[in-house]
């Protein structure tokens, strides 16, 4: 039983843990049949957004203000792109560049992590292409040689891109070597499992359907509890120079 006015959920200045109780949900303009829980955002010092969107059988996305990737936790979508159409069931993914225009409906009541990021070009790199895929399909890697905690890169790795998407799967007792403090933010969404997180000076228990927002410098670790695997969709910015350069 939860104590009225009790709660997980946590912000501070460099980290947010937001968990499912304190989900509130919206519509969005452009949006059909869709609500929208806004994770990260401008308002809160994210200089992308990441929201959980939840379609009715038929609902569909607006177009995009920025990049935007895609990932299906459950559900079904149609995705119309680059004049060929793709179907994604759940763990399918897709990365569509900015002013790519592309239509998302639902075939089926579905839900899906959206992330939307302004694009931050760079002097010499290529532009960017629709990427389509499923990340059952991604052969995992090792994370700095121990195979109890996997790593599937679902973007490419190119110089045109400023940003990534991966999934991290811990075994039950995997952790992280080391605690992280980097330029680097983080939007997490806890897919699975769960575990220890430290966030700043502060060590949270996390579970399935937590969210997590770091942001940049923010020390972090993690390392997984239970009988069960824990696996995250983790966002990073990337391979651009801090002054914008």
């Amino acid at each position: 039983m939860q104590v009225p006015g009790s709660t997980r959920s946590s912000f501070k200045h460099d980290h947010l843990l937001q968990t499912p109780d304190t989900f509130i949900r919206s519509p969005l303009a452009g949006a059909k049949d869709v609500e929208f829980i806004i994770h990260a955002a401008p308002q809160m010092g994210a200089q992308f957004t990441q929201m959980t969107a939840e379609f009715k059988a038929g609902g569909s996305l607006g177009p995009a203000p920025a990049q935007r990737f895609l990932y299906v936790l459950e559900g079904k979508l149609e995705l119309k792109a680059g004049g060929k159409k793709y179907t994604l069931a759940p763990a399918g993914f897709a990365y569509l560049p900015e002013g790519i225009a592309h239509e998302v409906r639902a075939l089926k009541a579905s839900r899906v992590a959206v992330i939307e990021k302004p694009y931050e070009a760079a002097a010499g790199s290529a532009a960017t292409e629709i990427v389509v895929g499923n990340e059952k399909d991604i052969k995992p890697a090792a994370v700095m040689g121990d195979e109890a905690l996997r790593v599937r890169s679902m973007m490419p790795d190119g110089q045109g891109y400023d940003f990534a998407v991966n999934t991290m799967e811990y075994d039950p007792g995997a952790q992280l070597s080391m605690v992280e403090v980097h330029v680097m933010e983080h939007g997490l969404l806890m897919l699975e499992g769960g575990g220890i997180y430290r966030l700043g000076d502060s060590w949270y228990p996390v579970e399935t359907g937590d969210f997590i927002w770091m942001a940049p410098y923010c020390p972090q670790w993690f390392g997984a509890l239970g009988k069960r695997p824990a696996k995250y969709l983790l966002y990073k910015d990337w391979r651009r120079h801090p002054l914008g350069a």
